[in-house]
């Protein structure tokens, strides 16, 4: 159920998706994307002719093959208390010093991602922990686990200290053998409602939560 742990001296993968799934999930939102573009450039170029037919279907499908190229390039890594993310440029956020962590929840074509949003510096990253489709999905290894845990408990401060045991609940419960509907990641992220793409728990509701773990 979990992900591979990967690192390479001190830096350590934080992908949840292998690259070949990835790699698959962008072909096919480009391959949607194209046929989309050519549909609507066929009925603009019905009625205003062939060159703003093509103008129009270059308009929709670029943006949409970008972005589905810089999914099949990103991948995500720790290094010390750095996260860093790479796709077309890097950005990097310090857990150490970052200026606001949140638990975001997105719900796409039926798979629930519980990620770790953090920001600082102007720059913003959102660490996929887990994704859930009906009663089984995958999360990150133990390894990725420990270490984002140990690094946010570094922080010593409140949201630092609750994120960092939010973490340890789940590696115990992963460590008990637990369903997934059991572990805390997939009970915190049922806690959003659905129909919402994307939406940021209230860190009080991740506090009372985390409080509540045995």
């Amino acid at each position: 159920m979990s992900s591979d742990d990967k690192s390479t001296g001190d830096r350590l993968v934080l992908d949840l998706l292998d690259k070949a799934t990835v790699r698959k999930r962008a072909r096919m939102v480009a391959i949607g994307g194209v046929m989309v573009a050519l549909a609507f450039g066929a009925i603009v170029g019905l009625i205003g002719g062939r060159w703003p037919g093509v103008i129009a279907a270059l308009i929709v499908a670029v943006p949409v093959v970008l972005l589905a190229m810089s999914e099949a390039r990103r991948t995500m890594w720790l290094e010390g208390t750095r996260v860093s993310v790479r796709a077309f440029g890097t950005r990097t956020v310090d857990l150490a010093t970052a200026d606001a962590l949140d638990l975001l929840v997105t719900d796409l074509r039926g798979a629930r991602t519980v990620g770790l949003f953090v920001r600082g510096g102007k720059k913003a990253i959102n660490i996929a922990l887990s994704m859930y489709a009906g009663t089984g999905g995958r999360e990150l290894g133990i390894y990725q686990l420990r270490r984002l845990a140990d690094s946010l408990a570094a922080r010593g401060d409140t949201p630092g200290l609750v994120f960092s045991e939010l973490l340890v609940a789940q590696l115990r419960a992963e460590a008990r053998g637990l369903a997934a509907a059991e572990r805390p990641l997939y009970r915190l992220g049922s806690l959003a409602p659905a129909g919402r793409m994307a939406q940021k728990l209230h860190p009080e509701a991740v506090s009372k939560f985390v409080t509540s773990l045995d």
